[in-house]
């Protein structure tokens, strides 16, 4: 096979013209937006906690819980629109959203031209160094260099040129900014260059963010010019950019006192030393043209099957994924936006988007990405619990369907999407974290006492049973679709049953020999069964009379499948092949870029590689990818929206290597994209690396780095389900497999 000789990366010959193309790099709380443009350098700043107050901020779940009786048993006589009447009257609200801070702009200042990026004899090149997170854009007389450091917690800008003469402002009219906004600005000159302060107050609230750029200059000089200063013959400058949302005001002093000293390149290297061996603990290579490999990300993805353009998107997913995760998980739009009506609020929706974008979290050895989700759940738990209280008069936690990643409390209220009725979020939003748990062999105590949490929900929730004397779950919804012949809110959803069926085992399964345990164990064999229904298929609702709308994005009822692995071909085979069913059935409904993916990792579940194949394949061939190797919601790149570029690198492992705690299973499903090649730096959920290499005629050679002693299931090859050869491991001792060719 054709071995790697390029740098992870991606470049482009012309300057960014839309902010969806900007290049991006990220430290997990800021975000940068690199256009690259020598005319006109401007990089739009973000920051995780950039969200709007739209009053969303002080809605609280509303007390329902007392009519919660009157739904159930409703629902439970036939009365399929009952659902619709708990919790009407109240207004769609949706989350504070996500906006940025504005961008530095340095343009050449009057009576001086800018180099031609559009002059071939310039030279001109965009780059985005992945292992590094450095962003570069330079022609024959100008070069930038900007990178956000995850050392020094600053968006960092480098240019250099020859007698440096622009102007430098710091530019808050980006798309969608409220005419109301406040907006202040302050300019200090200092020995070395000035630092320049703006602040903005949001209408009608007492919260605002200050942004402070240090600009330091080698040689020339910096003067006062209107809203920023003018910088006349440098040599370079570096400029050090921090966002900070508050109430009241700050000093902007005291912003600057904690910015650090130091070149670029020291400050770089400071970066890099905590980027790159994050970046670098995984990789994919495969069989692909030299030639392709070469190409800029904008023509490289024209060519949908092409292997370089699924390494590429692999590593780009890996990069934006990292980049975009620290203080908390990645939003729908990443950590990035240049315009402040986002679509959906660039909220976390949690009923399938966020879920799809860290899928490879864990896999993919990037516990950062773990973490920063670890810090959005259990930083809004006590919310979690308001809502099981309001609305269902339970102890335990109920997550929302949305949120800006500051109030984790149920606020969507519509006919259309009752969201407020869906309960299986917190068991959805938990198994992320349990993945996480068994990958690095730690426990986490706050995901022990959530998972109890949970199931002490559960416990006071389901009191009602159907028919046929199982416990039903009602009211229940399957986001976001909605029986042919009901309401959205109904009788066990598939989804709520698995969610309530893992939970309650779960915690059980944490506190063995505890009573509480035998009881959660008990109504969990109570749980009604899935059921079948008349065409083979797992159907959405296990209740008798529903009927199925198969044309619909979202693929919920199949959690049982993925992530849970509770049905799959080894121990379920019956119910895996009505799983399976089920999605031959499902429509892709508006080619959403999350309903694919969700497709693939279900279908490489299943060892269906050439639906997985194909679920990819639209996406590849849908225009989904910006010129950023940033994604869009759906085809011809219409909405800004990470789902695609996040959730990709997950389908990819999938197909190739997947792991439970007790089971390997190597090369399921393998894309038609991927006949060869290498996958590096996997992590097992039963402790080991991975690191596995495969041909086209059915070779296959893994090595494993085990952690921990373990006893797995091994099965290898895709088509018919193998035979399980088991293997056992030893902490430390390194472990080959290999499988001759077909």
């Amino acid at each position: 096979m054709t071995v790697r000789t390029d740098i992870d990366g991606t470049w482009e010959p012309r300057p960014a013209a839309r902010w969806e193309d900007a290049f991006l790099a990220g430290n997990g709380r800021h975000g940068a937006m690199v256009y690259g443009d020598p005319a006109d350098d401007r990089v739009v700043v973000n920051h995780h906690t950039l969200v709007r107050p739209n009053g969303s901020e002080h809605v609280r779940p509303p007390e329902l819980a007392d009519r919660l009786g009157r739904l159930q048993s409703a629902l439970l006589a036939g009365d399929t629109t009952a659902a619709e009447r708990f919790g009407a009257g109240r207004p769609l609200v949706w989350v504070q959203p996500f906006h940025p801070a504005f961008q530095t702009r340095l343009r050449p200042a009057p009576g001086n031209t800018a180099p031609s990026a559009d002059d071939p004899a310039a030279g001109y090149r965009r780059a985005v160094r992945f292992a590094t997170g450095e962003i570069t854009a330079g022609c024959e007389t100008w070069r930038s260099r900007v990178f956000v450091s995850r050392a020094d917690d600053v968006v960092v800008q480098h240019v250099t040129g020859p007698g440096l003469a622009v102007d430098v402002v710091l530019d808050h009219a980006l798309p969608g900014a409220p005419p109301r906004l406040a907006v202040g600005r302050s300019t200090v000159l200092t020995p070395d260059g000035a630092r320049l302060t703006l602040r903005a107050g949001y209408p009608d609230s007492d919260l605002g963010y200050t942004g402070v750029t240090v600009l330091r200059a080698e040689g020339g000089r910096v003067s006062v010019a209107g809203k920023g200063v003018r910088v006349e013959g440098a040599r370079s400058l570096l400029l050090l950019t921090r966002v900070r949302r508050h109430a009241g005001r700050v000093d902007p002093a005291a912003e600057c006192a904690g910015l650090p000293d130091g070149d670029y390149d020291a400050l770089l290297a400071r970066h890099a030393a905590l980027h790159r061996p994050a970046f670098e603990r995984a990789s994919l290579t495969l069989d692909a043209d030299p030639a392709e490999r070469a190409l800029p990300g904008s023509e490289l993805v024209r060519r949908p099957d092409s292997p370089a353009l699924l390494e590429r998107l692999f590593a780009a997913g890996r990069y934006h994924l990292l980049s975009a995760s620290g203080m908390l998980p990645p939003r729908l739009t990443g950590l990035w936006t240049g315009d402040w009506d986002t679509a959906w609020s660039g909220a976390f929706t949690t009923n399938a988007n966020l879920n799809l974008q860290i899928a490879s979290a864990a896999a993919a050895a990037l516990p950062e990405v773990s973490e920063a989700h670890a810090a959005l759940v259990y930083g809004q738990l006590a919310d979690w619990r308001d809502n099981a209280r309001a609305v269902f008069g339970a102890r335990g936690i109920v997550a929302p369907s949305h949120t800006d990643g500051e109030s984790g409390h149920t606020r969507h209220y519509q006919r259309a999407y009752p969201l407020h009725l869906w309960t299986a979020g917190a068991d959805w939003l938990l198994e992320p974290l349990i993945e996480h748990a068994e990958t690095t062999g730690a426990e986490d105590p706050r995901l022990t006492a959530a998972l109890h949490e949970t199931a002490l929900f559960y416990e006071d929730f389901l009191t009602r049973t159907g028919p046929d004397g199982r416990v039903a779950v009602v009211p229940s919804y399957s986001p976001e679709n909605r029986p042919a012949n009901a309401s959205w809110g109904t009788v066990n959803a598939t989804m709520d049953l698995a969610a309530a069926r893992h939970a309650l085992t779960a915690s059980a399964g944490r506190a063995p020999g505890d009573p509480a345990s035998a009881r959660r164990l008990a109504l969990a064999d109570r749980l009604a069964e899935y059921r079948v229904n008349e065409d083979g298929a797992l159907a959405e609702w296990a209740w008798p009379g529903l009927e199925e709308t198969y044309d619909h994005r979202h693929l919920s009822h199949l959690y049982p499948v993925w992530p849970l692995d509770a049905v799959n071909p080894y121990d379920t085979p019956g119910t895996a092949a009505a799983a399976h069913r089920a999605l031959e059935l499902r429509g892709a409904e508006n080619d959403s870029a999350h309903g694919h993916l969700h497709h693939a990792l279900i279908a490489a579940r299943l060892r269906d590689g050439a639906r997985a194949s194909a679920a990819v394949r639209a996406v590849l061939a849908g225009d989904f990818f910006h010129d950023s190797l940033m994604s869009a919601h759906y085809p011809a790149r219409d909405v800004y929206n990470a789902d695609a570029a996040h959730a990709l690198p997950a389908a990819v492992i999938e197909s190739l290597v997947q792991s439970t705690p007790h089971r390997l299973v190597l090369l399921p499903a393998p894309l038609a994209a991927c006949p060869a090649g290498e996958l590096r730096g996997v992590r097992t959920r039963f402790g080991a690396a991975l690191d596995l290499r495969w041909s086209a005629d059915g070779g296959v050679r893994a090595v494993l780095r085990p952690e921990r002693d373990a006893r797995i299931d091994v099965r290898v090859g895709a088509g018919e389900v193998p035979a399980a050869a088991f293997v056992e491991l030893t902490a430390g001792v390194e472990h080959v497999l290999e499988a001759g060719p077909r």
